[in-house]
């Protein structure tokens, strides 16, 4: 009777626990969001992608629910990995690289850190990682469109004085 309620009892805290860690990675999410959502002020100022990254990171985040001991391994392979990804894209945009050779070196990289991953991560959760890497980059295209729509609405009243 008393391993039952201790037993209760360790579930429940467990359970708040998670809430707190789920609500804490909201926060960031939406926080992320927002500094997405604001305009640049600085129109001299070159945007490198870093709001873009952190908000990429913290979706992650929250689609893997990653361990602090995955965090650990995880995170210093998913470095690795995207420095390779963003050095492929840059040259390929310096040196007027034909899409589907990016495409195809961007796959190998791809294979190459499956197995790297999969020493942090169980496959099914690398196999999540890879999916939502997918949903993420879905989710900047249709916003992307979303906001290109809109600067288009607003300008055709402009035009039509």
């Amino acid at each position: 009777m008393l391993n039952k309620m201790a037993e209760q009892k360790n579930r429940q805290r467990i359970k708040n626990k998670m809430k707190k860690i789920g609500f804490i990675y909201g926060i960031i999410c939406w926080l992320a969001l927002t500094a997405i959502a604001q305009d640049n002020d600085n129109n001299n100022q070159k945007p490198d992608g870093s709001r873009l990254e952190a908000l990429k990171i913290g979706y992650i985040t929250k689609k893997l629910n990653l361990t602090p001991e995955e965090a650990q391994k995880f995170w210093p392979v998913y470095n690795q990995y995207a420095t390779e990804i963003k050095k492929v894209r840059q040259d390929a945009v310096l040196k007027n690289v034909p899409e589907i050779d990016v495409e195809e070196q961007v796959l190998n990289i791809r294979k190459k850190y499956n197995g790297e991953f999969m020493k942090a991560l169980s496959p099914q959760r690398t196999d999540q990682f890879f999916k939502a890497e997918k949903e993420f980059g879905a989710f900047v295209t249709k916003e992307l469109m979303i906001r290109r729509q809109n600067r288009i609405q607003q300008r055709r009243p402009l035009l039509r004085q």
